[in-house]
C-alpha cells in the first residue's frame, strides 16, 4: 500500500519536472531570453527539490539543470 501511494506521488512529481523542462525549452525555441531565464529558475527549483526527495537521482538532476542552463546561456549570448 505504501508503495502504491509513493508511486502515485512520484508520478505527479516526475510529470512536474518534465513540464518545467518543456517550459524552458519552449522559451528557448521562441528566443525570449527574459522568460527563458525565469522559467529556468523555476525549473531548477522544482528539479532540485525533487532530487532532494529522491524522486530522481541528484546527479541526474544536476545534468538536467546544467543542460537547460547551457541552452539558456547560448540563447542569451546569441541574442
Amino acid at each position: 500500500r505504501q508503495n502504491e501511494k509513493r508511486n502515485e506521488r512520484n508520478k505527479t512529481r516526475r510529470s512536474k519536472i518534465k513540464n518545467a523542462i518543456k517550459g524552458v525549452l519552449l522559451e528557448v525555441e521562441e528566443k525570449s531570453v527574459e522568460r527563458a531565464q525565469n522559467s529556468l529558475k523555476e525549473a531548477s527549483k522544482i528539479i532540485s527539490k525533487n532530487a532532494g526527495k529522491g524522486v530522481i537521482h541528484k546527479r541526474a538532476a544536476s545534468r538536467k539543470i546544467s543542460g537547460l542552463a547551457r541552452k539558456v546561456y547560448q540563447l542569451s549570448t546569441s541574442a
